[in-house]
């Protein structure tokens, strides 16, 4: 028996049995029926492949199916879904009938399975073909859009894997993710997301050192990290004693002492490096100055067919076919076989699935490098004329633009990149292309005029890209793309095409809080240009969106002559989807003056005239606003209802990440927030790749309110400090940050920072002008942490804190007075949320005299019975608190009935920060709570960390005792008595004897009242 145990391929598994526990565990996981994932990352060369191939080949022989693809290095010209092909090509062909019914089930799979041989060249199956950009009518290509959303493929892939699991566990292997496209990155969060009791694990591998700080897969990463199905895998670089192991593994027979050091030395613990080291030492005598130049001269030892073959394939920069390199290389047939038997036996190259590729990524780049500039081009020549000469396929387009690109064919490029944009879009893949249509302006200029494609010109691709800059999440590109173009607008060009570019840009600004104003200019612009036309599609869309401009800057008769002209205009020129979004406007300016259903009725024509225009993010804006109706009239049901509408339809057209695709995706989580349906994912909803950190921010913002309800300290304060940045750019993210900054300081106690995080967001929102409906909230929290901090030093007899927490309270008090008299609902009214909050703020300002209200309070929890689980709880735990300070038997009995009800939703959403308040209220009154153990509510260590002779001796200190006095009473020593005081100053954090009774009191640690 080998006493070294080997990876699959031979190479010994030397200091890499921990990582292959915890990925063989990883498996008997998932054999189990508990799906998990592995993200194993490390550095080039470090062992990832040669371990998952072991692993591979471990589950193979238990009965698994592997499934294995990878990512490709296409420099920037990312194929959507390339691993997935690849990875799922043999669901295909399988021969199992389980297999292939479960495929079969699944037509969606079908824009990713193979329908037959793979196309020569390294190609994607012919059925994955699409046409190019001068064969394909754009309207076209717009209208079956809705037909290739990103939700019924990802929906697919999850249930194919799922139904086989059912026969098999299935392990999927997704390899070299730092060259994944946007697409795939998306369809792996997905998946990962969604694992469950499927027997599936899946495994994903990165170079750490390729992932960059702004490297897209990054926030993928930090998003994936955080659920508990996944699990990290880092493999790091040999020890100086496992390398010298290795090494002398890989030797057939006995190795040099010196050269033995001089490879460990020279490897630094990279399994890769020290392989092609000894390679390298044993074919020649000379050790090169560093990796590139060892692996060059390697190569070096070759023959010149052989050499010549290797470029060809560094070039390919994917898995290439014996056809292509003939084609590229120039060889014949026999040359070629030689060659290629000659780079097999010498490992340099391997054969996958019938092409050719190098062993290792680095030994491509390496080559790659070297090459003269003439060659590269010409290589790079050969290969465009390669795909130019293919059937349309798949993928096709991009490696033509990619190939004529290096090739410096900027003609030919140019359609290429355009036809390779037209078939992201179509994928689900807008951030694709978008990088498509941003490298075809960089080389616009470098086109002659005469050999553009007719049907596109600059302003077009600035206009497109804007949009797909919008739809990617990206609103900042966007505008940017935007003003681009209306600066490349010259006196040639007609009216309502310029026109149609202002209005691009003043849509554009929206997006940006802080671009109210130039959008303002922007539509005024756009407006000139069209206002003494006649009715067009250009002058409907131009009216509809300067009716939204108009109606948020409260200028509400020119918004509905706006809107209602627009109409006009749309229905006599036959532009449907213009009159969808002057629909909106008339609703919303409907429900601006009370008229709730003719305003509802208004949004559903809407939503339905989009939809069949064709127009998604008109029907996403119109979904948004009708849920936004009922949110608003407190209608909680409705709202969820109708936001998940809008989330699953922003899927389905691949918008999630567009302006009305995230507002669904915040509010609904926001919703979910506020009726105690808290997601169990952690990050739920985040966005975590390729979008702008203002869409992050966004999303954060309605996750952090739950982190904070959690009791999740770290990540709350993280998230609150990364939300500080963006402040400026949204005021609701202002909101939402200083909100959160407030509570999570009361709920630990901190609440005179409380105060001070609440002072903080009310100045910000005073500096910006802004009396937002949203300052009352932040002022009833601020209110209850002064109530807290007054009563805490009332305690201590500190008389000037006590004023400074109440003038702070009649502060906040005066602040959301201000904003409800002054605020501009959208509804035109206050609604049933602020009405809440208002009452709260109230009844919390009773309390700052040292007693409150507790019939008021009654009023509160009922305000808040619309249908916010979560704030209602917390307004009875409050109301429970002032109840039992007014005392009596009946209002303990009260105050009994509403914790219970406040523990009841914290316990079952897990609100640990209320459930730990109500625990700690309920053992102090000495009351019990269904469910919960006598233990949990009586004085603990934890809770309580004075002895009982300490807490005897605080008890007299409390009633204004001497020491001298308290050992009489105690019988002990005045110097005994003294030790004990020290220690619970010490205890408390406290530095006199007042402050020591007032914290024991307010923590319930004393038994009986205390006098002071």
């Amino acid at each position: 028996m080998d006493p070294v145990p080997r990876l699959g391929s031979g190479i010994p598994l030397v200091a890499r049995a921990e990582e292959m526990r915890r990925l063989s565990a990883a498996f008997e996981g998932a054999e189990l029926g508990e799906a998990n994932a592995v993200l194993l990352s490390g550095d080039a060369g470090v062992g990832k492949t040669r371990l998952l191939t072991e692993l591979g080949i471990r589950a193979g022989a238990a009965g698994a199916l592997v499934l294995t693809g990878r990512s490709l290095d296409v420099r920037e010209g990312g194929l959507p879904y390339l691993p997935f092909a690849e990875a799922l090509a043999p669901l295909a062909t399988s021969e199992d009938p389980v297999v292939a019914e479960a495929v079969r089930a699944r037509p969606a799979l079908g824009r990713l399975l193979p329908q037959g041989e793979p196309m020569p060249g390294g190609g994607l199956p012919e059925h994955m073909a699409v046409t190019t950009a001068t064969e394909q009518d754009p309207s076209r290509r717009r209208r079956t859009e809705q037909d290739l959303g990103q939700l019924q493929l990802f929906d697919a892939v999850l249930g194919v894997l799922a139904e086989v699991g059912e026969r098999r566990p299935v392990v999927l292997v997704v390899e070299d993710l730092h060259w994944a496209d946007g697409a795939t990155r998306n369809l792996l969060s997905f998946l990962v997301s969604r694992l469950r009791a499927q027997r599936l694990l899946v495994v994903g591998s990165y170079r750490e050192e390729d992932v960059h700080r702004r490297h897209p897969l990054r926030a993928l990463l930090g998003e994936l990290v955080r659920l508990p199905t996944v699990t990290t895998v880092d493999l790091r670089p040999f020890q100086s004693a496992d390398a010298k192991a290795f090494i002398e593994a890989l030797v057939d027979g006995p190795l040099d002492a010196d050269v033995l050091a001089r490879v460990v030395e020279r490897s630094e613990g990279n399994p890769f490096f020290a392989e092609e080291l000894i390679a390298s030492c044993v074919t020649c005598e000379d050790i090169p100055a560093g990796l590139a130049e060892l692996l060059l001269s390697r190569l070096e030892r070759l023959p010149v067919e052989t050499r010549r073959v290797l470029r060809a394939i560094s070039v390919a920069s994917e898995p290439v076919s014996h056809t292509a390199l003939a084609d590229v290389s120039g060889l014949g047939e026999f040359e070629l076989d030689e060659a290629l038997r000659e780079a097999v036996q010498h490992h340099v190259v391997v054969v996958e699935k019938g092409c050719y590729l190098f062993r290792h990524a680095l030994l491509q780049e390496a080559v790659y490098g070297d090459l003269l500039p003439g060659e590269r081009i010409r290589m790079h020549a050969a290969y465009a004329a390669r795909f130019q000469a293919m059937p349309p396929g798949r993928g096709h387009a991009a490696k033509f633009a990619y190939h004529s690109l290096e090739s410096k064919d900027f003609t030919a490029a140019l359609p290429a990149l355009l036809a390779a944009a037209d078939e992201a879009e179509k994928l689900g893949a807008p951030g694709t292309a978008l990088r498509h249509l941003e490298q075809a302006l960089e080389i616009w200029q470098a086109v002659p005029a005469e050999t553009r494609p007719a049907e596109a010109d600059e302003l077009k691709l600035l206009g497109e890209a804007s949009h797909f800059a919008g739809t990617s999440g990206e609103p900042e590109r966007a505008v940017a793309y935007a003003r681009s173009a209306t600066q490349a607008l010259t006196p040639e060009i007609e009216p309502e095409r310029a026109a149609k570019v202002w209005r691009r840009l003043a849509e554009a600004l929206l997006a940006l809080e802080t671009g109210l104003d130039e959008s303002v200019e922007a539509i005024g612009k756009a407006w000139e240009l069209v206002e003494h036309a006649g009715p067009s599609p250009a002058r409907a869309w131009v009216l509809a969106t300067r009716a939204n401009i108009l109606r948020i800057t409260r200028r509400r008769d020119e918004a509905l002559w706006s809107a209602r002209t627009a109409v006009e205009d749309a229905r006599a020129t036959g532009a449907r989807g213009g009159e969808a979004l002057a629909l909106i406007m008339l609703g919303l300016l409907a429900e601006n003056s009370g008229n709730v259903e003719e305003a509802r009725d208004k949004l559903r024509e809407a939503e339905r005239k989009a939809r069949a225009a064709g127009s998604l993010s008109v029907e996403l804006k119109a979904l948004y606003y009708l849920a936004l109706s009922y949110d608003d009239h407190g209608e909680i049901p409705q709202a969820i209802e109708g936001y998940q509408a809008g989330v699953r339809r922003a899927e389905e057209a691949s918008l999630n990440w567009s302006e009305f695709g995230l507002e669904v995706r915040a509010r609904h989580l926001a919703l979910r927030y506020i009726s105690g349906d808290w997601p169990t994912k952690a990050g739920a909803g985040q966005p975590g790749r390729g979008v702008s950190g203002a869409v992050a921010a966004r999303m954060a913002a309605s996750w952090v309110q739950i982190v904070v309800g959690r009791g999740q300290v770290e990540t709350a304060e993280r998230l609150i400090s990364n939300l500080r940045a963006q402040w400026r750019n949204d005021t609701l993210i202002a909101l939402a940050a200083g909100a959160a900054a407030t509570e999570l300081a009361f709920w630990h106690g901190d609440h005179a920072a409380a105060v001070a995080y609440a002072k903080e967001a009310i100045g910000w929102l005073e500096q910006l002008g802004s009396s937002l409906l949203g300052g009352i909230r932040i002022a009833a929290l601020g209110l209850a942490a002064a109530v807290e901090q007054a009563a805490a030093a009332r305690l201590r007899g500190d008389g000037t804190t006590v004023a400074t927490a109440v003038a702070a309270g009649e502060a906040f008090l005066a602040h959301a007075r201000a904003c409800a008299e002054h605020g501009r609902p959208r509804t035109g009214t206050l609604g049933p949320e602020g009405k809440a909050w208002m009452s709260r703020a109230e009844a919390e300002a009773r309390s700052l005299g040292g007693t409150g209200d507790p019939a008021y309070w009654a009023g509160v929890v009922e305000a808040f019975g619309y249908g916010a689980i979560y704030e209602q709880a917390i307004v009875r735990w409050r109301r429970a608190k002032v109840l039992l300070a007014a005392g009596g038997a009946e209002n303990t009995a009260l105050a009994e009935r509403e914790l219970v009800a406040a523990h009841e939703v914290a316990d079952r959403i897990g609100a640990a920060s209320l459930r730990d308040a109500v625990r700690e209220v309920a053992r102090r009154a000495r009351l019990s709570l269904p469910g919960v153990d006598a233990s949990v509510l009586t004085p603990r260590d934890v809770l309580d960390p004075l002895t009982g002779r300490e807490r005897a001796v605080l008890e007299q200190v409390a009633l204004g005792r001497t020491n001298r006095q308290v050992g009489e009473e105690l019988y002990i020593s005045e110097k005994t008595v003294s030790v004990h005081v020290s220690r619970v100053l010490s205890k408390l954090k406290v530095s006199n004897r007042a402050e020591a009774v007032a914290v024991a009191y307010e923590r319930g640690l004393l038994t009986k009242p205390a006098s002071v």
